[in-house]
């Protein structure tokens, strides 16, 4: 009878035990990942220890990070017109009009509307996206796509506004609006995606306005003032306590008294014409602009985001930009075994078609008659 009385207590001992363990195990690598881009307080404890941060932790992260990023971008950008790199530079993102020439942009359209390639969604409140990974296999079938991603002048952009020497991670994505029973858009929070300089590129095969959600920037955002790492510190000592799940990944939100408290203006929206490329470092704050109705945008969408930490840029060699799409495309079938064993469909999950927004009106108004 003793035993039995004091055995649930000794469980209790043996998790702490295991679980104290576990942790030492792991400490040489959370400790590595100060050295890398990992961002989450909630997944790394030394990230997000308290203590550490009120020393400063995270802002010596973001100064470091910063300095070492500054430095590659002068390194790549000694061949870019000199006014998009000062309004890159000063503003933290550029938009281009009229990219290609009209027959480029409406053969794009139709490569686009006829692609026959594996279309992923993922719902986040009232709005899905969806996503087509263009991959070696993907690109054979959109030649002009496909040349406009490697032609020299949008390479070179890209790599200067991500710091990184390799060519970046392309999708064609469509963002549908009010798609979906639920909460707001999470994405529509003006938000950083992290504590470094970050690149995501928009080519816009729609008009973007207030019907679709134009793209949103707050102009100086990226920039490392006094203020903003004032406002960063702060953040970084009382994240864990937030419980914004999206901040305690490492992901800041702000409001517009966060915009004041660091000395900045209000977000505009880039209503922007179609055929225009938007490329923003997206440490600045940013969001997906409000649409007011269901509505759809199309775009090329790229992003390319590295190792702040390391002084070198890389080299750009086509078998790993390969080997990058392959491991990408790894790595959510993974998502989907483990979720399948869970009886759920993974966060980006694979879907039969690309259904238009004419679609689902049809579809809307057969439920309503019926």
């Amino acid at each position: 009878m003793a035993w039995h009385l004091q055995h649930p207590h000794s469980i209790c001992v043996t998790l702490i035990a295991l679980d104290g363990m576990i942790k030492l195990l792991l400490l040489p690598v959370w400790l590595i990942q100060l050295c890398t881009q990992a961002k989450s307080f909630k997944n790394n404890p030394v990230i997000g220890n308290q203590m550490l941060n009120r020393c400063g932790l995270h802002v010596l992260r973001m100064v470091l990070a910063h300095g070492i990023m500054r430095l590659r971008f002068e390194m790549l950008g000694r061949n870019i017109d000199k006014k998009l790199k000062q309004a890159f530079l000063k503003d933290g993102f550029i938009a281009i009009p009229n990219v290609l020439s009209a027959e480029q942009y409406n053969n794009i359209k139709n490569e686009v509307a006829s692609v026959n390639a594996e279309v992923r969604e993922c719902k986040q409140g009232d709005t899905l996206t969806h996503r087509i990974l263009l991959n070696e296999t993907v690109q054979k079938q959109l030649p002009t796509i496909s040349a406009m991603l490697s032609s020299d002048s949008y390479l070179s952009l890209h790599k200067f506004a991500s710091g990184k020497n390799t060519r970046p991670v392309s999708y064609i994505q469509t963002i549908k609006n009010h798609f979906s029973d639920g909460a707001a858009d999470p994405q529509k929070n003006l938000h950083s995606d992290t504590f470094h300089p970050t690149m995501k590129s928009w080519y816009f095969l729609d008009n973007c306005d207030s019907d679709n959600g134009p793209f949103t920037y707050v102009p100086g955002s990226h920039r490392l003032t006094l203020a903003r790492m004032k406002w960063e510190y702060e953040k970084s000592v009382f994240i864990c306590n937030d419980g914004d799940k999206y901040s305690s990944n490492g992901s800041f939100r702000a409001t517009e008294k966060d915009l004041k408290a660091m000395g900045l203006g209000g977000p505009i929206s880039l209503a922007v014409p179609a055929n225009t490329l938007v490329i923003a470092n997206t440490h600045g704050f940013h969001r997906r602009g409000d649409a007011n109705k269901r509505s759809m945008r199309t775009e090329i969408w790229s992003m390319s985001r590295s190792n702040p930490f390391n002084p070198l840029p890389g080299f750009d060699q086509p078998a790993f930009a390969k080997l990058q799409n392959s491991a990408l495309g790894w790595y959510r079938e993974y998502c989907d075994r483990k979720a399948a064993k869970r009886g759920a469909k993974s966060s980006w999950h694979v879907v039969e078609s690309r259904n238009t927004l004419d679609d689902v009106d049809a579809v809307t108004m057969e439920k309503e008659a019926a």
